[in-house]
Order: C-alpha cells, then structure tokens, then sequence
C-alpha cells in the first residue's frame, strides 16, 4: 500500500499544481467548460489517464463544471499516485484540444 502524504508534503504540492487544493484525504480541483460536450470530452480524456494508471478518480459533471477528487481510497488519504495522476491532467489542461473530424 502506497504511503499518504504528510501536511507539508500536500501544502508543497497543492502550490505545485496551479488550482488545485487539499481537502480532508483529496486533491481536488473545479473547471468549467464550454459547455456539456466539452467538460464530457475532457473527463473521457481523464478517464484514459486514469486507466493506463490502474487509479480512478472521483468526480462529478454538471453540465460544464467538473470537480475531480483524487485520492487513494486503499491507503485512505493523498499518495505519490495521485499527484502523479493530477500532473498528468495538468498535461492535459495544457495541451490545445485534438482537432474535431470533418
């Protein structure tokens, strides 16, 4: 089981990760999209990640909001994996939206 993260590790990395906070046992972070469409999209492209990682987030979509909460729920807290796992959602924020089909 990974090990949880102390006070002033997540402090360090919540400041690392621009919009992200700490709340009891979860890094959590809220966007608002476009519209439904979009905030679906990114979720998928999430959900892709969190895949190849084997580690699942929790979140919730209404309509163009999206709130993710990362936690480990078998060490009970924030690890190593889900700060990995919000970097590479950071990525995606980062990276322009793949071109629509014609």
């Amino acid at each position: 089981m990974a090990e949880v993260l102390g006070a002033e590790e997540l402090g360090r990395v919540a400041g690392e990760l621009p919009g992200w906070t700490v709340s009891p046992g979860a890094l959590v972070k809220e966007l608002r999209f476009d519209g439904f469409s979009a905030a679906f999209a990114f979720l998928t492209r999430v959900a892709l990640l969190a895949e190849k990682r084997g580690h699942h987030p929790d979140f919730t979509c209404s309509y163009s909001r999206v709130r993710l909460e990362l936690r480990s729920h078998d060490a009970d807290g924030v690890t190593a994996r889900d700060v990995d796992l919000a970097r590479a959602i950071e990525g995606l924020l980062a990276a322009p939206p793949a071109p629509r089909p014609s």
